[in-house]
């Protein structure tokens, strides 16, 4: 008897589970008269085709999810992705010679892509010659299918991995040359003509509406690339223009020639909660129905609206898929949100086969082209960590392995390194527990291009005053509030601050270690305002130290010098040479100091100590320039006020306004 009773319950509640399904997927069935858009996104993906070292991520889950979703979604269904696509893993050495990362995103049937500031980071040829890679892997695989003779597939799969299909790319404001007559920027010009990127495309989709009648959905693509995405590329040689007059222009001419239904901005320029660039934009162009926001990694658990626009974000290296379903009736020109969700990438998802064999391919080309010429190997164990690193440890740990490799190469002539940093910015992820390997060494410092065009940031070498270095302390312990990838981590100095303190003055105490005549011996030294210290970064860090002024309001400034006090301007000239006259790459560095520890890693000394504290004294001392600025001004305009008081009171008792009241008899 109770076993019949639970059956019409588990039917019911299996009924009710069936009837939720399609809202918790987030498919609908249009309505006669309606179009659904759902718009799968991604953006900051970095080369994760695996897993990382936590498990999270990768192109090779990802695939899996992507396949289910485009496959079962309702209505037009697009995919997306808002840029940096490339450098974040070992992968992005192949980079310029087989655009792997391209080909990954349209096998895995992403529609239209922009172009992030990493997408620069080879410079205009590095570009060029990834995009001329992506179209000549397109090219012979449609020769390959035509070709009947037995062979011809296999000689391609053998060279090229896996069928190529090209995402479209679009990019509105960030494609000119600052100098047209520099052959490598002519040669990116006509890379991007030929790929062709463009400012904006349109897609078509069909859907079917209840009543049998098919509707074509018409969805435009634009890309915009932000102000602090150009400040974060250096190197890329183009010229910026306006994001939201580029915005309103392409929106513009989109409405006037291809009568969309729906208007998609990808825009490389980042969002927070109620702020950023793309919030700005939003603001000021009517007419964007949705802005997949890269650059800043953000992730948004629901999407913000600002008038008549959505903004999403899922977060950076493949962590999430995101998916957004709008819709809009016979006639609106407001969409409206039916569905938005991120879905993790992790272990509960299965690895897709076919996007296995390509991350395969192209691990051989890496350890073929790249990693050999280091003597190390993708899969290589360099050291084991008994525990996680937290992203300061992780830090203070790569400022040790650039003093280390400063040592292993002048020997004798070495010349101290008073300071070896690391900032927030170049560090793509932290040490975990367990073996480590040399891909996942080459992940934490991934970034960029030496002079030698080859990949990763070389070590540079210049000096700093006493005051300056005072400074880059300050940047950390005021300026990273508000700009996270200037937190600073490193190796050879410490410093204290207080974060209730006035802003740009919150450091409290610093020092830079010095060796002593004794075997690892050390002590802390004053740092003497006018004495010159030897800082030892990679060459990104250095191009951004003059932007330390502008970034503190004109308050505070660095200016890198070399041995005799002469200012710098040309860091490539600064960059560190084996004896063979090599860069000494920053991710070297520290996979072979990571290699020449043993199998378990020590950690040297924290570069920066916290100590928050409302104590009046505190507070107040030792008084910086800032601080003592305000303090006047608080004492002067108390002191005017005063005056004003003073002056109000004299004026009234001349007119006897304080005589006393007359009371009558």
């Amino acid at each position: 008897m109770e076993k019949n009773l639970r059956r019409p319950a588990a039917l019911i509640l299996t009924l009710a589970l069936a009837m939720t399904l399609p809202v918790m997927g987030g498919s609908f069935a249009a309505e006669d008269g309606e179009r659904l858009l759902t718009v799968l996104f991604t953006h900051d993906t970095h080369d994760h085709f695996y897993p990382d070292a936590a498990d999270v991520g990768g192109y090779t889950r990802l695939a899996t999810l992507l396949k289910r979703e485009q496959n079962n979604s309702s209505g037009a269904v697009v995919t997306v992705d808002a840029g940096d696509f490339s450098m974040g893993s070992p992968f992005q050495t192949v980079y310029a010679t087989d655009a792997p990362e391209l080909r990954a995103l349209g096998w895995m049937g992403y529609d239209v892509v922009t172009l992030g500031n990493h997408e620069y980071d080879y410079r205009p040829q590095g570009l060029a010659d990834m995009l001329s890679a992506a179209k000549e892997a397109e090219e012979a695989w449609y020769d390959a299918a035509v070709i009947s003779y037995t062979g011809a597939m296999d000689e391609y799969l053998k060279e090229y991995g896996v069928p190529c299909n090209l995402p479209a790319i679009v990019q509105a404001n960030y494609k000119t040359p600052k100098d047209p007559n520099d052959p490598a920027a002519q040669t990116a010009a006509r890379a991007m003509a030929d790929y062709p990127v463009t400012d904006y495309t349109v897609l078509e989709r069909s859907a079917r509406w209840p009543s049998g009648h098919e509707v074509t959905v018409r969805i435009a693509v634009f890309g915009i690339m932000g102000i602090d995405s150009d400040e974060c590329a250096p190197m890329s040689g183009m010229v910026l223009e306006d994001p939201i007059e580029t915005a309103k222009r392409v929106v513009a001419e989109i409405q006037e020639k291809e009568s969309p239904d729906y208007i998609i901005c990808l825009s490389h320029s980042g969002t927070e909660k109620g702020k950023g660039e793309d919030y700005e934009l939003a603001k000021a162009v009517d007419g964007i129905d949705v802005i997949v926001s890269g650059h800043t990694h953000s992730i948004l658990e629901k999407p913000i609206q600002v008038n008549d626009t959505f903004i999403v974000s899922c977060g950076p290296y493949t962590q999430n898929l995101g998916k957004l379903v709008l819709s809009k009736g016979r006639g609106e020109s407001k969409a409206t949100l039916k569905y938005y969700a991120l879905f993790p990438v992790d272990g509960s998802v299965a690895e897709d086969e076919t996007m296995t064999f390509m991350a395969e391919h192209f691990k051989t080309k890496v350890d073929e082209n790249h990693l050999s010429g280091y003597h190390m190997s993708y899969d290589q164990t360099l050291a084991t960590m008994r525990g996680d690193l937290t992203k300061a440890q992780t830090g203070d740990l790569i400022g040790s392995s650039y003093i280390a490799a400063v040592k292993k190469l002048e020997v004798e002539d070495y010349a101290p390194v008073a300071f070896a940093v690391a900032p927030d910015g170049v560090i793509r992820g932290n040490v975990q527990a367990g073996n480590i390997t040399a891909s996942q060494a080459f992940d934490i410092l991934s970034l960029g291009v030496g002079a030698d065009g080859t990949p990763g940031y070389p070590l540079v070498s210049v000096y700093l005053t006493g005051k300056d270095l005072k400074n880059a302390f300050e940047v950390d312990a005021s300026i990273s509030d508000i700009m996270g990838a200037a937190t600073l981590y490193g190796a050879g100095c410490w410093w204290k601050y207080n974060p209730h303190r006035m802003f740009l003055d919150r450091v409290t105490e610093c020092a830079v270690w010095e060796d002593t005549n004794a075997p690892d011996a050390q002590y802390a030294a004053p740092i003497d305002d006018e004495k010159l210290y030897r800082v030892v970064a990679d060459l990104y860090s250095g191009q951004m130290l003059s932007a330390v002024e502008g970034k503190s309001f004109g308050l505070l400034s660095i200016t890198p010098r070399d041995e005799n006090g002469n200012e710098v301007t040309d860091f490539e000239s600064r960059i560190l040479h084996d004896e063979n006259g090599n860069e000494i790459k920053a991710w070297h560095a520290f996979a072979s100091y990571l290699q020449s520890s043993g199998d378990v890693l020590s950690l040297g000394p924290a570069s920066k100590f916290e100590e928050a504290s409302w104590n009046p004294i505190s507070l107040l001392f030792p008084m910086g320039a800032p601080t003592a600025v305000v303090l006047a001004v608080i004492l002067l305009l108390v002191l005017a006020a005063v005056l004003i008081v003073r002056k109000l009171l004299r004026r009234r008792r001349r007119r006897g306004g304080f005589a006393p009241p007359y009371r009558g008899r």
